[in-house]
């Protein structure tokens, strides 16, 4: 490939995400507020924010774990928030999967940890993962909130979450920095709508 061709193929994939952007602040904005507030009211109520994934939405769930409990930006020190990836203890993920099966992963976690003032976000690019589909009943069971990030048309996921954020394109890699994108922003109003 000469360089006339690599430069081509980098403006159309800057280009595919800048005009995915655009489509989430036309398209989504009031759905991301109306998370946000879900997830800040949870943690307003006591509650704490579980996070799932698989793949690249693992990383993107711990990563905005990270943002919560530590914080967002340096602008300013503010308290932790209670936030945890259950993708991330390997022992759990391989005792559960070895035991119970890879579907069970993160419902089994959801059975111990989950309570009703707690909010389960699923992050998926296609909503069609067993295991995230198995996290979100076992949630509805303890009676929490479900919310999905998820891409394409929703997947089975859109079924089972309370709300859904739904990335409007089918493109893996587009989705995914979509997501991170939204959960900084559901960080920043989350920070904002708890410490002013």
């Amino acid at each position: 490939m000469n360089i006339n061709k690599k430069i081509g193929l980098i403006q159309k994939e800057i280009q595919e995400s800048v005009n995915l952007k655009n489509r989430v602040r036309e398209e989504l904005s009031e759905k991301i507020i109306e998370v946000s507030v879900i997830l800040a009211d949870c943690i307003k109520n006591g509650g704490k924010i579980l996070l799932c994934g698989n793949g690249g939405s693992a990383a993107d769930a711990q990563h905005f774990a990270g943002e919560l409990v530590v914080r967002l930006t340096s602008d300013y020190t503010r308290q932790a928030l209670p936030a945890i990836t259950l993708s991330s203890d390997s022992f759990i993920l391989t005792a559960c999967a070895n035991d119970f099966g890879f579907e069970q992963v993160f419902s089994r976690q959801i059975e111990a940890l989950g309570k009703p003032e707690d909010v389960l976000v699923c992050i998926s690019t296609s909503g069609n993962s067993p295991n995230l589909i198995q996290a979100t009943r076992k949630a509805k069971e303890k009676k929490m909130k479900t919310v999905g990030l998820l891409g394409g048309d929703g997947g089975e996921l859109k079924k089972f979450s309370d709300l859904s954020i739904i990335v409007p394109s089918h493109a893996t890699p587009r989705i995914q920095e979509t997501h991170v994108f939204i959960c900084h922003i559901l960080c920043e109003l989350i920070e904002k709508e708890l410490f002013g």
